[in-house]
């Protein structure tokens, strides 16, 4: 009789495997922490060659991640649970790993350009995975506290409440400019030397950085480039920009920066210094979009616009390509001649819960959608089979709303980090990104998941399970909130083994 992997997949203990990784993870960020190098290397090896690191990494990607679908150069879109367990024997041997080539795709940019998002297979996924799962707790361990940028456990609210703290009154926010920096092609042009100048990391695991790095260059700049579209590139590119914020007081996301200057400050000379940290990175500022700001004037960065009156009142609110964007997403759907208006309203309800989500610590008094809902009910009223009732239900299920409260984010504490141990912290400010039934229910649970009794941590997704199986049953004690993974593996068994 043939092997039924998908029971074997889902009989594995993967509350076991997690925290094992967990607990290697937090031993090598306390090893760093101590500057204790040698020690974090070796504990990086014991958890690249552990069994349990490399189910999570082969789950990560064929799971959980959202592109886990996109194909690379080999065509595949997804790994049958046969072919799960075959990967997890090569990855055995990651030491040896050959890195194959990325599928190119073009991505159009704002300005009329392209760039090039390269992807590589899942099976070269789950090894980048593995690999980040090693250097990821080393570098948090040391990485600066105003990088926000793909990192767990921080956000772009973080940046968006550290703007706050540094231009609000109290602070003398419209005596102060704002030097807007612009990276020029960052991820195409990065160093490859410098960037693993700087890895901590064994040097057999630096080799096999250098083969991916290799693999998706282009002709023209042969040591130079990060894929864009691989699991670790953000977090080397993170790794190489490492210490930019400590030049002046400052924010960064990734390869977006934000640099605050007081009426006294030189921007030349502080711009001169950034220009130099970037050149020993292969890196150059791209002129033609940095520039110097008054807060006053206010400027936009990452999707809000942030303006100081003169009276010293802060200002944030959704940045009009932003807001403009966003709007024509609803327009399209709305408008579409493909669907009714039942289909509608479960598209749009995803679309617009997101949005306000994404600004509910702006002030959104002036963004109550009222034209978009009112044009999507006249739309949704012509449908001979709804009354205008039915109507009206529908527009609300589509424009769910939000409650918002201006520069009210609680940022993360300094140079805290989810790999320091401290689970109860970073479990309830997870459960903050939740509102309604859930934060309710993950507060009932004292934010654990109900299936597998762990902590969620920063990275992990929360999904509501409705226990007798009616999705339109919302009482309290028919909710539990569960890891994403978790809901799947109970549906795959219909009745997962609890604990």
């Amino acid at each position: 009789m043939k092997p039924n992997h998908s029971d074997i997949w889902k009989s594995l203990p993967w509350k076991k495997f997690q925290r094992c990784v967990f607990r290697l993870q937090k031993r090598i960020w306390k090893a760093i922490r101590a500057k204790d190098t040698a020690k974090a290397k070796s504990l990086q090896k014991l958890l690249l060659s552990s069994r349990s690191a490399k189910w999570i990494a082969i789950r990560q990607v064929t799971q959980l991640n959202t592109g886990k679908k996109t194909a690379g150069i080999d065509g595949k879109t997804a790994l049958t649970f046969r072919e799960r367990f075959e990967l997890h024997n090569l990855l055995k041997n990651y030491h040896k790993w050959n890195h194959k080539g990325l599928r190119e795709v073009p991505i159009p940019k704002k300005d009329g350009t392209k760039r090039i998002l390269k992807i590589p297979t899942i099976a070269d996924r789950a090894w980048q995975c593995l690999l980040k799962l090693a250097i990821e707790p080393t570098h948090e361990a040391v990485f600066h506290a105003r990088s926000y940028g793909f990192r767990p456990g921080r956000s772009t609210w973080d940046c968006q409440r550290y703007i706050y703290n540094n231009l609000r009154s109290f602070c003398n926010g419209a005596n102060k400019r704002v030097l807007e920096l612009d990276i020029s092609k960052c991820f195409d042009r990065i160093s490859h030397t410098a960037m693993m100048k700087r890895v901590i990391a064994p040097n057999h695991i630096k080799q096999g950085l250098w083969k991916c790095l290799k693999a998706g260059i282009n002709p023209e700049f042969p040591d130079q480039g990060t894929p864009q579209g691989g699991v670790i590139s953000p977090l080397l590119a993170n790794v190489a920009l490492d210490g930019i914020e400590a030049i002046h007081p400052s924010v960064r996301y990734a390869d977006d920066m934000v640099v605050f200057l007081k009426p006294g400050d030189n921007a030349s000379l502080i711009l001169d210094i950034i220009k130099s940290f970037l050149a020993e990175r292969g890196l150059e500022v791209n002129l033609k979009k940095t520039q110097v700001t008054a807060a006053t004037d206010g400027f936009d960065f990452l999707g809000w616009n942030f303006q100081v009156k003169p009276n010293g009142k802060f200002i944030c609110t959704p940045s009009k390509e932003n807001y403009q964007s966003f709007r024509a997403k609803v327009k399209s759907i709305v408008n579409s001649s493909n669907y009714g208006a039942k289909t509608k309203a479960q598209k749009l309800a995803p679309v617009v819960r997101g949005w306000r989500n994404y600004h509910r610590y702006c002030d959104m008094s002036k963004h109550s959608l009222w034209s978009m809902s009112h044009r999507a009910f006249t739309v949704f009223n012509k449908e001979k089979k709804l009354n205008r009732y039915e109507a009206e239900k529908l527009v609300k299920k589509a424009f769910l709303t939000v409650k918002w409260a201006a520069n009210k984010h609680v940022m993360v504490k300094g140079d805290s980090s989810p790999y320091d141990g401290n689970l109860l912290y970073w479990s309830k400010r997870n459960s903050k990104l939740y509102d309604g039934p859930t934060e309710k229910v993950l507060k009932k649970q004292d934010h654990t998941c109900a299936i597998c009794g762990l902590s969620f941590g920063p990275e992990d997704k929360v999904e509501l399970h409705h226990k007798d199986g009616n999705h339109n049953n919302w009482k309290p004690n028919n909710l539990e909130a569960i890891h994403s993974h978790c809901h799947h593996y109970h549906h795959m068994s219909n009745g997962y083994v609890r604990r």
